[in-house]
């Protein structure tokens, strides 16, 4: 599988990537989707992510695990009550937000199904895979909000992984420029110059804003900045999602 900042500078588009916009307004919203990955001895690898990349680490080491099992921890949090339909292990609730708590072994095609039933919420699981360890923090991420930071005042843990999946790091480092590298940081930029919201969307939703926020579509850019090895490269790519 493809991480959506790869498909997107791929040009493709699908409703996975819809999913990482749809809570975006029009703005610039600046250090988003972080990544640092670092080559250890012996074709070893460091990655650390923010929070954008859980679900689809969640995903593609599922997909690795397919029958097998594995001990997950971790948690699934939405706004939606799931109390009767979620099998869990414990849960929290607080200000409207429902945490769905998993300590408990999973098979990959089950961590799948989750995926597939739960495509909007959060999915926050740690568990290892082979020689692949994915760490994930049980918290919900933060809101988007447009932002003028500096990268450098923001901790890029919130998913960790220790791996030698090279299908892994290729899907985060794409880039040409980025062979044989040592380190690489990644930030991006998404600048929403517009949402388009269609007349079929209009006719549909009525007077459900909520629906319209939902599925509207962004249009705009993602700026991608690199530092590899110290070597500063920074790429656009327009999109619509």
């Amino acid at each position: 599988m493809k991480f959506f900042i790869n498909k997107i500078f791929d040009g493709e588009t699908d409703d996975k990537i819809h999913l990482q916009f749809q809570k975006f307004s029009r703005g610039e919203f600046k250090n988003k989707a972080m990544v640092v990955v670092k080559q250890q001895a012996k074709g070893r690898y460091s990655i650390s992510t923010t929070a954008e990349y859980a679900n689809n680490f969640v995903r593609f080491f599922a997909e690795k695990l397919g029958d097998n099992s594995a001990h997950v921890n971790g948690v699934i949090i939405t706004t939606v009550k799931l109390d009767d339909e979620l099998d869990f292990d414990d849960k929290k609730l607080a200000i409207g937000i429902r945490k769905y708590i998993f300590d408990r072994e999973m098979t990959g095609n089950g961590i799948l199904e989750l995926c597939d039933k739960y495509p909007n919420c959060f999915i926050g699981f740690s568990f290892k895979v082979g020689d692949s360890e994915l760490k994930i923090k049980p918290k919900a991420p933060k809101s988007s909000r447009p932002s003028n930071k500096s990268k450098d005042k923001i901790k890029v843990d919130f998913c960790k992984v220790k791996t030698n999946d090279l299908e892994l790091v290729n899907n985060l480092v794409f880039d040409e420029e980025a062979g044989g590298f040592k380190q690489v940081e990644i930030s991006h930029d998404f600048i929403i110059d517009e949402i388009v919201v269609s007349d079929e969307l209009k006719e549909l939703a009525g007077d459900d804003y909520a629906m319209i926020k939902e599925k509207a579509v962004r249009k705009g850019k993602i700026v991608r900045n690199l530092d590899i090895d110290g070597k500063e490269v920074v790429k656009e790519k327009e999109f619509a999602a």
